[in-house]
């Protein structure tokens, strides 16, 4: 799939399929899914349809022991040695927030 292409409801419901299948290789039963999380059963139908939150799937990967995968969809940021020396030695205080100098006025 080219989720840059792809529609956000398109790559929802690869992430909800996705999740079917896990669920489906591991043999558990979406009731079965629903009350080892503790979560609807429509709750998990909505999930696999595409139509989930995201504390449902983090709720439903950890049930499904993969929730370490997380690492792989974002994965953590980490600062090159030498971006860590140039930052040090520009400012003492670490930068907080974007400043947003890329966004368009709504003025404009």
């Amino acid at each position: 799939m080219d989720y840059y292409t792809a529609s956000d409801s398109a790559i929802l419901k690869e992430l909800g399929e996705r999740t079917r299948k896990l669920r489906l290789r591991k043999n558990i039963s979406q009731q079965d899914l629903a009350e080892r999380t503790l979560l609807s059963i429509g709750t998990i139908k909505s999930l696999e349809a595409g139509k989930g939150k995201l504390s449902t799937l983090v709720a439903v990967l950890r049930e499904l022991g993969t929730l370490d995968q997380l690492n792989q969809f974002i994965p953590p940021i980490t600062i090159s040695p030498i971006e860590m020396a140039a930052a040090s030695s520009k400012s003492p205080s670490k930068r907080k927030r974007a400043s947003g100098a890329g966004r368009k006025s709504k003025n404009t």
